[in-house]
């Protein structure tokens, strides 16, 4: 059982690579990780504390490789019972009402299985900035005390 899990939507690779940054600063800081970019629901279960990194589609959905996986977390509800979670939501706000979508709705699925949000969901916009692992693993470094036991 990992401290914590990273679950990684990305169409593209950039949240991938975000996510990956945050594995790194997380395992440096001796917890054990784990990223998975293709989960089950066992993977989502046996974590103790949930990281979801998510770029949105075009139409502000969640991307293929994690919306099946979510549509599990939906229909099966399994509850976290306040395990701790955090988003962070990587989009673009040309895209207007679709923006950010993905991260969204991660969010308040997690709400809905009874997660207990550690901050509120983290907005990366790509019209501000190029580099989000600037931006998501330094919060995610303020926010590990509140998600790993110590």
């Amino acid at each position: 059982m990992a401290d914590v899990g990273i679950f990684v939507g990305s169409v593209y690779g950039n949240a991938q690579h975000v996510a990956e940054q945050a594995e790194e600063m997380i395992a440096g800081k001796g917890y054990s990780v784990e990223l998975f970019t293709d989960p089950t629901i066992d993977d989502f279960v046996q974590s103790s504390a949930i990281i979801f990194v998510s770029s949105t589609t075009g139409q502000g959905d969640i991307p293929p490789n994690l919306e099946f996986f979510v549509y599990d977390l939906r229909e099966k509800m399994p509850l976290m019972e306040q395990k701790p979670f955090a988003v962070a939501g990587l989009g673009d706000s040309s895209y207007g009402d679709t923006y950010c979508g993905a991260g969204k709705q991660i969010f308040e699925t997690l709400l809905e299985l009874q997660g207990k949000p550690v901050d509120e969901l983290l907005i990366v916009d790509a019209m501000e900035t190029l580099e989000p692992e600037n931006d998501v693993v330094p919060w995610l470094e303020t926010l590990l005390p509140k998600l790993v036991k110590q």
